[in-house]
């Protein structure tokens, strides 16, 4: 794509980057308080059936997970135009979703700037090596990065990271104003779980909250996961990097069924998204309808979207992620030809 051309898709995109007041108004109120009502429903099913319990849990996960794209809508300055209200809403989905708004906001930002970009890694990414960085790499830091993108461990353990560390911890360099949103939101936090354990109970805690949170972690961390993880997802160095580029061909089209795309916010159009981050979510799908050239990004869907699962490094050289089985092959049948 000439720059001509990716200047002019940037400039297509750009009226559907205004949020409607009304629209984010109604989201609100279609996520919000059904999440509180369904919470409430799954406790007071606690006397009839944990498993009954356990199942409404998870529609409040969905819930869960719909919040965090406002809280994500927020960041981005997308969801309405006032920016103090976003901060406000922003906040208070934080502490719904258990993320540190502004700390969360900065990392993000750094991603949608540094996303597929080689010599720019590490923050608000996925950890990710190249072959060659693997190979290069000690017999320690292949355990841990083993470690790392073995599912059990990424959708398993990755949850219980994020919640209990990564958000619970500002960066070094921090500034005051995200220091003291990340304090807030961990001491509301802390008090909202002392009063439901005091209230309602350590059963309350174990049979409704932490499987509400469990699930929405886990489909959250799939959805970061799989938009940016397949076969032919976009990857340069600094020199080479392209912003549209990487918006377009290192972001997914994950095509899901309408109602997983109500309770993702629209998520799956991930590379309209990067191309254009100031488009609010119930406008993602419009965008991309009505703009061909983004027609042509890489979809994926439920049952394509596992294949990324056994995508473990990137190949620079052939511009494809690769499994660790296809690297143990590759170097088999080196050796097979020196010998």
């Amino acid at each position: 794509m000439s720059k001509q051309k990716q200047a002019q898709l940037r400039k297509d995109v750009m009226p559907y980057a205004s949020p409607k007041s009304k629209k984010s108004t109604i989201q609100l109120l279609n996520t919000i308080p059904p999440f509180f009502i369904l919470w409430f429903l799954a406790y007071q099913s606690l006397s009839v059936s944990v498993w009954l319990s356990l199942a409404i849990s998870v529609v409040a996960a969905l819930f869960m997970v719909r919040a965090f794209i406002i809280f994500h809508d927020c960041a981005h300055q997308s969801f309405y135009q006032n920016k103090k209200i976003n901060r406000i809403i922003g906040t208070a989905t934080g502490v719904l979703t258990h993320f540190a708004f502004e700390k969360w906001k900065r990392e993000h930002a750094i991603h949608h700037a540094t996303s597929g970009n080689l010599d720019q890694r590490g923050t608000g990414d996925i950890w990710i090596m190249t072959v060659k960085e693997y190979q290069r790499a000690s017999k320690w830091q292949k355990l841990q990065y083993r470690l790392y993108r073995n599912p059990f461990v990424m959708f398993g353990l990755g949850p219980f990271m994020l919640f209990l560390y990564s958000n619970r911890f500002n960066r070094k360099d921090a500034r005051k104003k995200e220091r003291l949103n990340t304090y807030l939101i961990n001491g509301l936090l802390l008090l909202i779980y002392s009063v439901m354990v005091w209230t309602l109970g350590w059963q309350a805690l174990l049979f409704v909250q932490l499987p509400i949170v469990y699930v929405a972690g886990v489909l959250g961390v799939w959805l970061f996961y799989v938009q940016h993880q397949f076969e032919d997802s976009y990857f340069e160095h600094e020199s080479e990097w392209d912003y549209v580029k990487a918006a377009v061909d290192g972001s997914s089209y994950y095509k899901l069924p309408k109602w997983l795309e109500w309770f993702t916010g629209n998520i799956g159009y991930h590379h309209v998204h990067h191309l254009a981050p100031r488009v609010p979510n119930y406008l993602l799908n419009k965008a991309h309808e009505e703009t061909p050239p983004l027609q042509k990004a890489t979809t994926i869907t439920l049952k394509t979207s596992l294949e990324s699962l056994r995508f473990r490094l990137f190949d620079e050289d052939k511009k494809l992620f690769v499994s660790f089985k296809d690297i143990s092959l590759s170097s088999k049948n080196s050796n097979t030809v020196r010998s």
